[in-house]
Formats: C-alpha cells, sequence, structure tokens
C-alpha cells in the first residue's frame, strides 16, 4: 500500500528514500532516488524552492487539497483493491532511482487554472520535487506557452502525471470557456455568474475556476440563499405564499425565480431580495427590469436565466439585468489541451 489512514506523511527517513505512510501505521512503500548533491543542483533547487514559498498559498473555503489528492491519487493506484496501492506499469519499467525533468505546456489558447492542485499531487509522492510555476492561474496564454517546470523522481512524476494533469485540463477549460463568456458578454455593468450545475465532489474547485475565468460565484449550495423555483411555488401555492415562507422562517437571501411579468409584484412586496428572470428574451427582460425598479426603488438585483450562449448573452446582458447566469460554464466546458512531457536527467 501507499499510504492507509486519514493523511498522507510525507519524510525521508535515510538519504534518497522517502516514504508515504500515515499515523494509524500498516505497511507502507518505500520509493528510492537517487539525490542529486552537486553544487550546481543544491543551488537550483534552492532557488526553485525560495519561488515556491513565494506563491501565494493554495485556498478555498470549504475544499481539503491534501484529502482531494490522497482520495485521487488513491483511486489511479487502486488503494484497498486485490493487488492494488502501486503504480504497476512505472515500478517495473521506471528504475527506483531515475529523475525526469518535465515541462507542462498548453497546446491551445486557455486561461489557466489548477496548477497548485497539480503542484500538490506531484509533491504528495516526491516532495524533494523542483517546481516552478512559469504562469499563475487566471492568466491567458496562447497555444504552446509553458505552464510549469518540474525535475524529481520519475517514478512519483509518472505515477502523479494523470491525476495532475486531469485536474488542469478540467478547471482550466472551464476558466477558459467562462473568458469567452465574459469577452462576449462585453459589458461591465453586469456580472456573469456560474451556477450549481457542477460535478459532484468537484464543486468547490469548479467554482474556482469560474472566477479564474472572470465571473463571480452564484450560492454555494443548498444553505447560503434560498432560491424559490417553480417547485417550490407548486407546494406553496404561488409566488407570494413561496417567498412569505421564506421570509418566515428567518431567511435573510431569497432569490426568488419568476418566468412572467405578473409574478415580479407579488414576489417583491413578500420580500424577495433578487429576482432571477428566467427564459425571458431582451424585450421581456427590459420590461421586467423596469418594473423591478419601479417598485423597490433599484434595490433588488436582477438576474437572467436560461437560453443563455456565446449568441444571446451580449443582447440579454444589455437589457440592464445585474446579473446573467450560465449553467453550462461548469456542466459542459471541454478539458483544454494541456500536455506533459518528460526528459530523463
Amino acid at each position: 500500500m501507499w499510504w492507509r489512514g486519514s493523511c498522507i506523511s510525507l519524510f525521508a527517513p535515510q538519504a534518497g528514500e522517502f516514504v508515504l505512510t500515515s499515523g494509524a501505521g500498516g505497511p507502507v512503500r518505500r520509493l528510492r532516488h537517487k539525490t542529486n548533491n552537486s553544487a550546481p543542483a543544491l543551488a537550483q533547487n534552492k532557488r526553485l524552492r525560495h519561488m515556491h514559498r513565494m506563491s501565494a498559498p493554495f485556498s478555498v473555503p470549504g475544499f481539503d487539497l491534501d484529502r482531494f489528492v490522497r482520495e485521487t491519487l488513491a483511486e489511479d493506484l487502486g488503494e484497498g483493491l486485490p493487488d492494488g496501492g502501486h503504480d504497476v506499469t512505472s515500478e517495473s519499467v521506471i528504475p527506483a532511482d531515475a529523475r525526469f525533468s518535465g515541462v507542462m505546456d498548453s497546446r491551445d489558447p486557455i486561461v489557466v487554472a489548477g496548477l497548485p492542485v497539480a503542484e500538490a499531487f506531484f509533491r504528495a509522492l516526491d516532495p524533494e520535487i523542483a517546481i516552478e510555476r512559469l504562469v499563475e492561474d487566471g492568466d491567458a496564454v496562447e497555444p504552446g506557452a509553458d505552464l510549469m517546470r518540474l525535475s524529481g523522481n520519475a517514478r512519483a512524476l509518472l505515477t502523479a502525471e494523470r491525476s495532475a494533469l486531469n485536474t488542469v485540463q478540467h478547471l482550466s477549460g472551464i476558466a477558459t470557456m467562462v473568458r469567452e463568456y465574459v469577452t462576449a458578454m462585453d459589458n461591465p455593468d453586469c456580472t456573469l455568474l456560474d451556477t450549481r450545475k457542477t460535478i459532484p465532489g468537484l464543486r468547490h474547485l469548479e467554482k474556482y475556476a469560474t472566477r479564474m475565468g472572470g465571473a463571480s460565484n452564484h450560492r454555494m449550495g443548498l444553505w447560503d440563499a434560498a432560491m424559490i423555483k417553480d417547485n417550490h411555488v407548486l407546494v406553496a401555492g404561488d409566488v407570494g405564499e413561496a417567498v412569505r415562507r421564506a421570509v418566515d422562517a428567518g431567511v435573510e437571501e431569497i432569490i426568488c425565480e419568476v418566468d412572467r411579468l405578473d409574478q415580479i409584484t407579488p414576489a417583491l412586496e413578500a420580500g424577495a431580495t433578487r429576482l432571477l428572470l428566467d427564459n425571458m428574451e431582451p424585450p421581456t427582460l427590459r420590461e421586467a427590469v423596469a418594473i423591478v425598479a419601479q417598485i423597490s426603488g433599484g434595490r433588488v438585483p436582477t438576474e437572467a436565466s436560461g437560453g443563455i450562449n456565446l449568441d444571446t448573452i451580449k443582447a440579454k446582458a444589455a437589457t440592464g439585468v445585474d446579473y446573467v447566469s450560465v449553467g453550462r460554464l461548469t456542466q459542459s466546458a471541454p478539458a483544454a489541451d494541456i500536455g506533459l512531457d518528460f526528459t530523463p536527467l
């Protein structure tokens, strides 16, 4: 096994060796690698470690990076399965002391997201790895741009490679699509929002990626705001009653979806704090925004949602709404084409 228990502990009990283990004990696998202690190599590693320390630490509220790395690697290594818990190809083909250098690069024009997470995968398996991030999350790069340089134990790099690339490709794909929508919207007075249409288990990372692309986050989940939709209205009886029930329950932020103009007044009078204008065409959206401004004095923000794509977003954003939300930013973004090529040292 590579590790056991609730956390990964990385340490080097003797020169040229590191171990993945845990406080829970149990069998572990030791990976040996040849350490280059020449003066130039030590100076280079010191410089790269200093550059890494200068980077802002990666922190996303609600996201446990160590756990994500641990569980993702465990899945790929077959932890807990018969004959699992190791990279059979790298162990059988690559010498234990072999070392690689590598360059991660973009094959397409992209907006980068996820490099700190990729770095965490490599460091989990080789704590002595030298890594230099050449760009930062949120940067737009052209095809052929180098994103990251790294050098370390060859087995560790190959074992972590797919998990690291999958994450960066997925998050960069989201950030790239978001930037396309922000550009197409071309409206500094309107904010692009994501939605809860995320892959289970990846919401915090995917919403991080939308921020890197230039969007803002809608509610993070079911807990931080009420969103009254058609099924809630169906049970409550009408829009006004649904909103009143949320108000009576002490909910502070109440987003109410309306798909008809005649629902606006009862929703506002009952206490809605934001209106989601669903599947309305630009002329109807303009009328809805005017009604909301008249009733609330401009205090209640409006959000356009539904039927929004790269061809329609500019016209809908130009109607005066405060927000435009797009589900496909996280639901349908294609992975970015990013590669990682290694060279033996």
